[in-house]
């Protein structure tokens, strides 16, 4: 266990960048996919709307290298790959989910007072 005192209001702490990559949109939506089973990386560009083929790439390595996903090469032609989340990366999916389902259960609210705003700003 770390003797560092985490802080994740300080710029330069390791924490923040932890909260970064949590709360990165691309980041929620393929653990979320990824709650499901191992997927490809086409199958994953498909079921996470609107992400470049780079995007999708860095924010795997990202979570590769953060111990959330693995990443399995198959000895076949053509070569397999298949990402899957690991024990650290499931433990996210309560709160991932509870976010998700907050976000739906409170959109019609925020859309109104968006347009409300918009309406005042315009």
């Amino acid at each position: 266990m770390s003797q560092i005192p985490w802080d994740p209001y300080r710029p330069d702490c390791p924490s923040r960048r932890l909260l970064d990559r949590i709360g990165d949109r691309w980041t929620v939506l393929i653990v979320r996919v990824l709650d499901t089973g191992p997927h490809r990386f086409s199958a994953l560009a498909s079921a996470v709307g609107g992400i470049s083929q780079k995007m999708l790439t860095q924010t795997l390595r990202s979570l590769e290298r953060d111990g959330f996903v693995t990443r399995t090469v198959y000895a076949e032609i053509p070569p397999r790959v298949e990402y899957a989340l690991t024990p650290l990366g499931r433990s996210l999916q309560q709160p991932l989910r509870a976010l998700e389902e907050w976000a739906i259960a409170n959109m019609d609210a925020v859309w109104e007072n968006q347009k409300s705003h918009d309406a005042l700003a315009g």
